[in-house]
């Protein structure tokens, strides 16, 4: 029985040796290789691709900037053939007898004015909503996710004859007072979701401490939220300082203009619009926000993701 244990265990090693053979093989690794080398050669230029695409309009904006106005109309070519800076200058020296920096001033207040009122009411609403138990608190909660599918359209003719018969139109309140009355749902929305995940013992070691609403809130729940107010503040200051509609309407005088207005008057000011004045003040407009996307950038996908506690 042993005498014919030896071929079929001599057959064994044979196919045990022709499979580490192929085992190292190194042409299905280099197949492999190359595999992964060309999908990530097309990933790269489809990536490459869509942001010549997206960024090409802001690029041409800017390089605009520095041609002359005859130049900007009709030519798609991005490189100036005559570079200036006379639109630069044209954009600071303002408008209308308004200077640049008054337009930039503006916006700044309705800019910040916003921030400051959305997350002032935002984070208190999000606070009765996802915390305190009261009567209604459902039903209050689904009519004001409701507001969310109002267009902003429905409401302008009452919102308009209300501040009206307020004397308020041609001042900022109409545009900052109802940021401050937690009127933005959808920032209400996000400061509640984030709430739900944050644990409810934290509230009960709180109250056994001797705290409050207010001192929850204020000293537990609060600090807990930075990624959601610093998302919130992201939306708000870009939404304020790009808004056009809502300065269009209540707002009368050249001096009370935000930016968005003032880039408006370069068009059909006389009878030669002065297209480079305009590309050159939207770039000055553009910086403002894209400083201060960059600087909170970091916050925004711990705001949007919201999972919980942070360390």
């Amino acid at each position: 029985m042993s005498e014919t244990s030896y071929p079929n265990h001599t057959g064994l090693e044979a196919g045990a040796t022709l499979l580490r053979e192929r085992d190292h093989d190194p042409a299905p690794a280099s197949q492999a290789a190359r595999r992964r080398l060309t999908r990530s050669v097309v990933f790269h230029v489809l990536v490459i691709a869509v942001a010549v695409v997206i960024l090409y309009p802001g690029v041409w904006m800017v390089m605009s900037s520095f041609k002359p106005s005859g130049d900007i109309v009709g030519n798609v070519n991005l490189w100036p053939e005559t570079w200036t800076l006379d639109n630069y200058a044209s954009a600071f020296a303002g408008i209308g007898g308004v200077s640049f920096w008054t337009f930039v001033l503006n916006s700044l207040i309705l800019a910040v004015g916003s921030v400051v009122g959305i997350v002032l009411s935002a984070t208190v609403s999000a606070y009765a909503f996802a915390r305190i138990n009261f009567p209604g608190r459902g039903v209050y909660f689904a009519v004001m996710i409701g507001t969310m599918l109002l267009p902003f359209h429905v409401v302008i003719i009452p919102q308009y004859i209300l501040f009206n018969s307020m004397g308020l139109v041609n001042t900022f309140l109409p545009l900052l007072a109802p940021k401050f009355l937690a009127t933005e749902a959808f920032f209400v929305f996000l400061m509640v979701q984030f709430l739900r995940g944050l644990p409810r013992e934290l509230d009960e070691a709180a109250r056994i401490d001797g705290c409050g609403h207010w001192g929850i809130f204020r000293l537990v729940l609060l600090p807990l939220m930075r990624p959601a107010v610093i998302t919130s503040s992201i939306f708000a200051f870009i939404w304020s300082w790009n808004d056009f509609l809502g300065p269009l309407l209540y707002l009368k005088r050249p001096d009370t203009y935000p930016l968005p207005i003032a880039l408006r008057l370069y068009v059909d000011q006389t009878s030669v619009s002065d297209y480079g004045a305009q590309m050159a003040m939207a770039v000055l407009a553009l910086v403002p926000v894209l400083l201060f996307f960059v600087v909170f950038q970091r916050y925004l996908v711990d705001g949007v993701a919201t999972q919980g506690l942070k360390g």
